[in-house]
């Protein structure tokens, strides 16, 4: 079967998520992706259990669910690209490869000869994709970024969690997933920039960027006042009612999106004067007078329980649902109809569960062949086939440590 992104060879020189996340997508799309691992240890997130998926042993570092969310369908190859041998291997890969992407600390790899000026003239031809915490150039260009402090510098904390509680992160590095996301809509982009030009380019990624261009509508609501936003817990700063809510026995999310789902609400609720209030009517005036309206809603969601709540709201096509633990999400008659998790095989032929990819293409379909390699699992089938290395070469990289 074709795949989308057939014949692409792709060198992740990147660790930990953002990187690893845009890899992950353009090898689930098809691509050939070479994961550069450091010898021994490898990327950090192998380690970053329990829980894992695998133990260690001798031979090979842990392989934690963390590494495991993120590494699928990759080939690695273990290489210590501090020693010229080292470099050397990755200068050949590079001269074969099409995309790399790296998240070292700006200028981190021009000791190495691989920052994009050196290897651009290698292949003129390569997408380079860097990610850093905050971009190529300008006054923290230097500063090393993890997602929660970019959550939280770059504003996403500040709107998050109860209005007289602390900030709040999300509960997933959702920075780095975005920048994941972010960074493989470049390649792709960059992909096909190059049938015009015939030329790669440099991309530059920074986590606080993303951040910020992820703010949104809160973003915008900021720009267009010069107000900062408060924190509204689940509600939403611009429709009402947008939240969750108690009910008999748990809790449920309301969506109420424009003014004739809230007066279906109201009908179900036994309310239906509320929705001729003039106070209440618009989704204007029921923003400004939300700390009036909500506690009447709430009021009426505790009378019942969640799935009655949902029956009785799905029936007249006002949006809601429950509020689900990932017990209740994996086990939801549409995830499964989904197929959001896909069983894939390790070396040693054991199965794998894997959350699937959203992507669903007709003609071309995502693959799901592999799970996430042991460290250096591809080693000598990269260095032959990609790089046609003779035996004797590549023996000689094992012994001298370069290749492990």
């Amino acid at each position: 079967m074709v795949s989308a992104l057939n014949n692409i060879k792709v060198i992740d020189l990147s660790r930990i998520l953002a990187g690893p996340w845009a890899s992950q997508m353009l090898a689930d799309m098809g691509a050939e992706v070479i994961k550069v691992e450091r010898p021994i240890k490898g990327d950090d997130t192998r380690f970053w259990g329990p829980p894992f998926v695998k133990a260690a042993t001798a031979n090979q570092p842990p392989q934690a669910a963390y590494f495991h969310c993120v590494n699928r369908n990759k080939q690695s190859i273990a290489i210590d690209i501090s020693k010229a041998q080292g470099q050397q291997v990755i200068k050949d890969l590079i001269m074969q490869a099409d995309v790399l992407i790296e998240n070292y600390k700006v200028g981190g790899l021009k000791q190495y000869g691989l920052d994009y000026e050196s290897v651009k003239k290698l292949n003129p031809q390569l997408v380079y994709c860097s990610i850093t915490g905050f971009g190529q150039h300008g006054p923290s260009a230097n500063k090393p970024g993890y997602d929660a402090m970019i959550q939280g510098e770059g504003g996403l904390m500040s709107i998050t969690g109860e209005p007289e509680g602390m900030p709040m992160k999300v509960g997933v590095a959702l920075v780095d997933v975005m920048t994941g996301l972010y960074c493989s809509n470049a390649i792709l982009a960059a992909l096909m920039a190059r049938h015009h030009t015939n030329e790669g380019q440099h991309i530059d990624i920074a986590l606080l960027d993303v951040q910020v261009a992820a703010l949104a509508n809160q973003g915008m609501n900021y720009l267009a006042t010069g107000e900062n936003p408060d924190r509204l817990g689940n509600g939403h700063p611009n429709i009402v009612p947008y939240q969750t809510f108690a009910t008999q026995n748990g809790s449920i999310i309301l969506a109420v999106g424009n003014d004739n789902q809230f007066r279906k609400f109201c009908q179900v609720a036994q309310c239906p004067e509320i929705a001729d209030e003039p106070e209440f009517a618009t989704n204007e005036q029921r923003v400004i007078n939300r700390n009036t309206l909500i506690p009447i809603i709430a009021g009426k969601l505790v009378l019942h329980t969640t799935q009655w709540w949902v029956e009785q709201l799905e029936h007249v096509d006002v949006p809601c649902g429950p509020v689900n633990t990932l017990d209740q999400v994996f086990n939801h008659p549409q995830v499964k109809h989904r197929k959001m998790v896909r069983q894939v095989s390790n070396k040693q032929g054991d199965l794998i569960d894997t959350v699937s990819s959203p992507i669903n293409l007709s003609a071309t379909p995502l693959q799901y062949h592999s799970a996430s390699p042991d460290l250096g699992q591809h080693s000598k089938q990269v260095l032959s086939q990609w790089l046609n290395y003779s035996d004797e070469k590549i023996t000689q990289l094992y012994l001298s440590s370069i290749v492990s």
